[in-house]
């Protein structure tokens, strides 16, 4: 199914980071300022505390997953007080805690074989986002999205437990695909918990009606629909479809068509060389011209101002 939960998968571009259980017997401390738009934290054995600035700290239990969004440096520690003995940057360069002194601690590298059951286990992965549709997804999140351990029985934790007990090569990217999985996974879960954690377009996927009517929209954007034609796809009259839609989705049929429109359109211009007549064919534009208008006006740009702007950050 193409939405935008889905195009977060495609979309991230993940930098897998796992410390030694040996190296974290209290009292151990990282300060992580990456600057990466996500990260994903689980603590495989052990517990810890995520402190971000302003903010009480958060435990973390084992099991329990914690979505960091934004690239304001975090504190992953065994104790609230205990201050930063290393430093992450970007490029997995590490300093001390000034930041001048390069260091290389015990902490970065493979899975260690200390079994010392006093040892804590923290596996880490850092994202780099692409794709105006991934964005959807970031903007609807906090600055934490802590989860709590879905109990025993968890498959993809079960397999990161087994592929942690191994030695063997490839180890690093099978788990990276595997916190693939668990960030969507979590994600998924914390947007199904009660309250109003879920943006409006990802409830709106469950209604039998409308849920259709948006898998259709974003199979198939090129697809010149109206409202009646939605409709008359998902079965209801023209009144009640779109009465139902703003409802649930919180904006007209045709203005959620169009905004989704313009995110394909902004990551095919970005993702790939093919020119914005054929991308705004692609996305249900007749030509350049009526793509350009539309995404001036959705995103304030030309399409070739964002392309040239894009690539640089790609």
């Amino acid at each position: 199914m193409d939405d935008a939960l889905s195009s977060l998968l495609h979309d991230v571009r993940p930098r897998g980071a796992l410390f030694d259980r040996s190296a974290l017997t209290p009292p151990w401390s990282f300060r992580f300022a990456e600057r990466t738009p996500l990260a994903l934290l689980t603590m495989v054995r052990g517990t810890a505390w995520v402190t971000l600035e302003g903010d009480p700290s958060i435990p973390l239990a084992p099991r329990d997953v914690l979505v960091v969004v934004g690239p304001e440096p975090y504190t992953v520690s065994d104790d609230p007080g205990t201050k930063p003995l290393y430093v992450v940057h970007g490029g997995e360069r590490c300093t001390d805690p000034d930041g001048r002194t390069p260091l290389r601690p015990a902490p970065v590298g493979g899975y260690g074989s200390d079994d010392g059951q006093d040892s804590a286990v923290l596996l880490k992965g850092t994202y780099q986002v692409r794709g105006s549709v991934s964005q959807r997804v970031l903007a609807a999140l906090p600055r934490v999205v802590r989860v709590p351990a879905m109990g025993e029985g968890c498959p993809i934790m079960e397999l990161i437990d087994r592929e942690l007990a191994r030695s063997t090569p490839g180890q690093q990217v099978i788990l990276d695909r595997l916190l693939d999985l668990l960030l969507v996974s979590s994600l998924r879960e914390w947007f199904e918990q009660p309250g109003d954690h879920a943006p409006a377009w990802y409830s709106a996927h469950s209604d039998p009606v409308i849920g259709r009517a948006l898998r259709l929209i974003h199979c198939d954007p090129a697809r010149p629909w109206t409202v009646a034609g939605l409709a008359a796809e998902v079965g209801v009259s023209r009144a009640r479809f779109a009465r139902r839609f703003s409802d649930l989705v919180g904006q007209s049929p045709m203005a959620y068509l169009t905004e989704w429109r313009i995110c394909r359109a902004a990551d095919l211009l970005a993702e790939t060389d093919a020119t914005v007549d054929a991308v705004s064919r692609r996305v249900g534009y007749s030509n350049a011209y009526a793509l350009s208008v539309a995404f001036k006006r959705i995103l304030g740009v030309r399409p070739t101002e964002h392309r040239a702007l894009a690539r640089p950050a790609a």
